[in-house]
């Protein structure tokens, strides 16, 4: 029982002190002050990875690859610590210290770092029922370098209201105040780098790209906002991988395979600087070279990378950088280490050694083969990446970050000559209202999200003949700008792969020139297509069209199918040589009818011109003449009076032909049956019956012609369907009723003066005219029946030439077989032109019907 007591005694007794789990975390680099702040960097870039059997207490942490970059970092927060103490106008009185931790660039071990910062390492002391709480030992922690382990950070010491200013730490994550809502920044997000990187590569044409990223939040939160934003700008990613530096070799063998077999020529990189180194070294032994780079603020400007280069894998490559900044006094205290040596022997000695590549004078063994260091060693002397001060901007993050948190303990304090040390502090809420101008004369503020103005310049490496690296400015981006204005190169000569002052080429296909469009490949990304000839008819006239548009009807594509061209309006004109062919025989039909009509008015007293009804003679060489005529309204571009005319000139003229020849036929059979005994037929068909006839015959037409230019008359029409590539302009019909009417009369008057005519064929007279009229009829009918297929099937200006071939055809039909045979005898044969001739034997009555 009494063994019980006693530890039920001592676990009392041990209540009433806090006391932290594990073993210390001693600073790095410390000192005491008024106001402490802490500090997280990576001192060393790796760790030895240890498998632990978890049948002990796990060993501490092996750092290994000691970085001179994480030193760099802590100088510059001295730098700036030290510039406040020695103000006498921000926090007067006031002196800070600091506490500076090495964390390996381990997400664990910056983990212990950050709690030990907020909970020191001594007990506390409190009443049994009184709580363990006590204030922060730090009223800020400046770092880290990446952006996984300020997550983490943040995410610990948030509820703490302890602030976390990065000076590198880039992830747009960590804009998310729900999340990380102590985390400030003084560098832009990455947010605005992946959309201006996404920007950049847009800009220089390549839209086939392969990317390379950290496996951590830095590479892999950057990489999806430069994905999302390449897609929107039509950019296609070939491959996407990522790595960490810790990973096996087969992991970083499946990546150089990838390269080896993609085609795209450019590789855009979210890596922080030790991942990019690891891969230059694995690129190195497998000569893989001649692609162009894009970088992120991690490694663009990073002389130790391009040092480390040594096969100019990296020549030529372009990112972003914050903009360059100077701050005087920096460089200068960053290359003193006193600091170091007063601060940590441990690790000044690392420090010593790494830099000289020697062995400390103190620690050196009977069996080293390098030199001995002293510690007074001139650090100027050394040309490595601790004396580089390419980062400067980076530094300045540092200093600004460390200035940010004494303005914000400024005003808590409500320092002016004194600072009332009485006050509680609490910089959480202050620091994100502060704005202030360094003596550089830059402002400081953060944003809702804890963010700094983005403003970046895009650097090139262009290398120079002595092998160095000289990272130049050759634009500027800057995200508070309209979207159209913010990216600017600037008229400087740029340097690419291999040392091509041409622009590489990275397309998955070659652009579509205009007259194509593209066609997606089956399973491939959308930048990878085909180019497809647009059809006929349609064009594209910009470069990778996805879509052929259509020419108004009125046009049509050129043979580039680039264009929409003016299609060529067709028709019968009188300067192509069918035209001019149709009219000459036109003119010539209507001056051989004037000469045959002169002929016939020459000789009208002679007994052939007086024994064929002369007056219908005439009238019959007038309708001719129109005819001939009336076939030139059908030449020449259609008009609506032209298409009006052509139609319904063209039926009036016919009927008033063929009723003079009906007229002629019914005259000479009239005549005939006037010889028989006891008949007076020819009293009711005299000359004016004929004359009446050949009115009422042409009237009836007249009425359908009116009839159909009242009701739908034929009008100009633009025919776009019969040829692809011309427009037929020709005259439609408009009622085809009317045209088919008029049409159909000229026919039936012609089948019945044929049928007359035929009747009258062999009636005995020495020159019948029946027998001509038959012929003629029969080759109009002829013409007229074999017009309609023809008409028909004729296609554009060609159906206007049947026509007009129809109409001089028959009316040449009419005029040689009714007109000719009486010229010839007149001019020719003139013996027989006389009375006697004309009654022949046994017919001494035939001439009186005459």
């Amino acid at each position: 029982f009494e063994p019980l007591l006693l530890v039920v005694s001592f676990s009392r007794a041990e209540e009433s002190v806090c006391r932290q789990r594990g073993d210390p975390e001693i600073p790095q680099i410390s000192k005491d002050g008024d106001i402490i702040l802490g500090g997280v960097f990576s001192f060393h870039s790796s760790w030895k990875v240890i498998q632990d059997a978890y049948m002990h207490k796990p060993l501490p942490l092996q750092c290994t690859s000691f970085n001179f970059r994480g030193i760099q970092y802590a100088q510059a927060m001295l730098f700036a610590i030290q510039e406040i103490n020695n103000s006498t106008d921000l926090l007067p009185g006031i002196s800070l210290g600091y506490k500076i931790y090495d964390v390996c660039g381990s997400i664990a071990r910056a983990l212990k770092a950050a709690l030990a910062l907020a909970n020191g390492n001594e007990g506390l002391s409190a009443p049994s029922k009184a709580p363990c709480t006590r204030p922060a030992q730090v009223q800020a922690i400046m770092g880290e370098t990446s952006s996984s382990p300020c997550m983490a950070i943040s995410t610990v010491i948030g509820p703490f209201h302890i602030p976390l200013i990065s000076h590198f730490a880039t992830c747009a994550c960590l804009s998310d105040k729900t999340k990380y809502p102590s985390f400030l920044r003084t560098i832009p997000s990455d947010y605005y780098q992946s959309r201006a990187l996404a920007q950049l590569v847009k800009y220089f044409g390549w839209t086939w790209v392969g990317a390379i990223r950290s496996n951590n939040d830095y590479g892999n939160n950057g990489m999806a906002i430069f994905t999302e934003t390449a897609q929107q700008l039509g950019i296609c990613l070939e491959y996407s991988v990522s790595f960490f530096r810790t990973d096996p070799p087969d992991k970083m063998q499946k990546i150089i395979d990838i390269i080896k077999v993609s085609t795209s020529k450019v590789i855009v990189t979210f890596l922080s600087h030790m991942d990019i180194d690891m891969l230059i070294h694995e690129l190195s032994l497998h000569n893989l070279t001649g692609y162009q780079w894009v970088g992120t603020e991690a490694w663009i400007f990073d002389s130790h990378t391009a040092a480390m280069d040594r096969h100019h894998i990296l020549d030529g490559a372009i990112g972003l950088f914050i903009p360059k900044a100077h701050v005087s006094g920096m460089r200068e205290f960053i290359l003193d280490v006193k600091p170091l040596s007063s601060s940590s022997n441990e690790l000044f000695t690392e420090f010593w050694e790494t830099l000289f590549s020697c062995e400390f004078k103190q620690s050196k063994s009977s069996s080293r083969n390098q030199t001995d260091c002293t510690g007074h060693e001139d650090v100027t002397e050394v040309q490595n990446s601790f004396t580089d001060m390419s980062l400067m901007p980076i530094f300045y993050n540092v200093y600004k970050g460390v200035y940010a948190v004494a303005h914000a303990l400024h005003n808590i304090l409500s320092c002016n000559k004194t600072c009332n040390n009485k006050v509680q502090l609490d910089p959480f809420m202050h620091i994100r209202k502060i704005r202030f101008t360094t003596k550089e004369g830059d402002e400081v503020y953060f944003n809702a999200n804890g963010d700094p103005a983005a403003k970046y310049e895009i650097i090139n490496w262009q290398p120079t003949e002595n092998g160095i690296v000289d990272f130049v400015t050759v634009g500027l981006y800057d995200a508070s700008l309209p979207a159209d204005k913010q990216l600017n190169l600037l008229n400087t000569s740029l340097i690419w792969a291999q040392n091509s002052p041409k622009v590489p080429l990275s397309v998955c296909s070659e652009k579509c020139p205009p007259g194509t469009r593209k066609v997606l490949q089956k399973g491939k990304p959308v930048c990878c297509y085909d180019c497809l000839r647009c059809a006929e008819g349609e064009i594209s006239n910009t470069t990778d069209s996805v879509t052929c548009v259509r020419c108004d009807p009125e046009f049509w594509s050129n043979e580039r199918r680039a264009a929409c061209v003016k299609k060529e309006a067709e028709f019968l004109s009188y300067k192509e040589i069918m035209g001019a062919l149709l009219t000459a025989a036109s003119l010539f039909g209507t001056c051989m009818t004037a000469v045959v009509a002169y002929v016939f008015f020459r000789f009208r007293q002679t007994p052939i011109v007086r024994a064929n009804n002369s007056e219908l003679s005439f009238l019959l060489l007038f309708s001719l003449t129109l005819c001939f005529l009336c076939s030139l309204t059908f030449i020449g571009r259609p008009s609506e009076w032209s298409c009006m005319l052509r139609h319904t000139a063209f039926g009036i003229t016919f009927v008033l032909c063929i009723s003079c020849v009906l007229g002629k036929t019914i005259v000479v059979l009239m005549a005939f049956r006037a010889t028989l005994p006891g008949s007076d037929v020819m009293k009711w068909f005299g000359p004016a019956q004929q004359k009446l006839s050949v009115l009422g015959f042409t009237l009836i037409q007249v009425i359908i012609c009116i009839l159909w230019l009242t009701i739908s008359p034929p009008f100009p029409f633009k025919n776009f369907k019969e040829f692809k590539d011309k427009i037929i302009l020709e005259c439609a019909l408009g009622s085809a009723i009317g045209f088919w009417s008029v049409l159909g009369y000229i026919g039936l008057l012609a089948m019945l003066c044929f049928i007359l005519a035929f009747l009258a064929r062999k009636l005995p007279d020495n020159f019948n005219e029946a027998k001509f009229i038959t012929f003629s009829m029969l080759i109009f009918c002829a013409v007229w029946i074999t017009f309609i297929p023809a008409y028909v099937s004729s296609p554009g200006k060609f159906s206007v030439a049947v026509e007009i071939f129809a109409i001089l055809a028959s009316s040449f039909g009419l005029l040689i077989c009714i007109f000719v045979p009486k010229c010839y005898i007149i001019l020719l044969k003139p013996e027989k032109n006389t009375k006697k001739n004309m009654m022949g034997k046994g017919t001494p009555k035939v001439a009186k019907a005459f």
